[in-house]
């Protein structure tokens, strides 16, 4: 199982991000799918979740109405897009295999950093 993420970078509040989490040595489509983010001196947060069929999402109150998970099973492919962005969503941001699962396999992480 191999989960690699993409997309980070530094972003100007308000602006936008979109990371991809590349699935490999598995079938995506077998699995729901999380996002967690973990800032500096803080505990990981779970941002988002999405099930195999996209029916069911989740989102932390933190980022509702700003972030969007998605999946492209096709592809092997998870996306996280990040809109109007706040310094407080600086964080490592990792994609997970399962919902919300603190002990399945997670990416590398990418960094995203929110800074004028």
């Amino acid at each position: 199982v191999q989960l690699v993420e993409s997309g980070g970078g530094l972003a100007q509040p308000g602006g936008s991000l979109r990371l991809s989490c590349a699935a490999s040595g598995f079938t995506l489509s077998r699995y729901a799918m999380s996002w967690a983010r973990q800032a500096p001196g803080k505990g990981l947060e779970w941002v988002a979740a999405i099930s195999t069929g996209s029916r069911s999402t989740y989102y932390s109150d933190s980022v509702k109405g700003r972030f969007t998970i998605s999946r492209d099973n096709a592809k092997n492919t998870l996306y996280l897009q990040m809109n109007d962005l706040k310094p407080e969503d600086t964080a490592l941001y990792y994609c997970a295999q399962g919902w919300k699962d603190p002990q399945t396999t997670r990416g590398q992480g990418t960094q995203v950093t929110v800074s004028s």
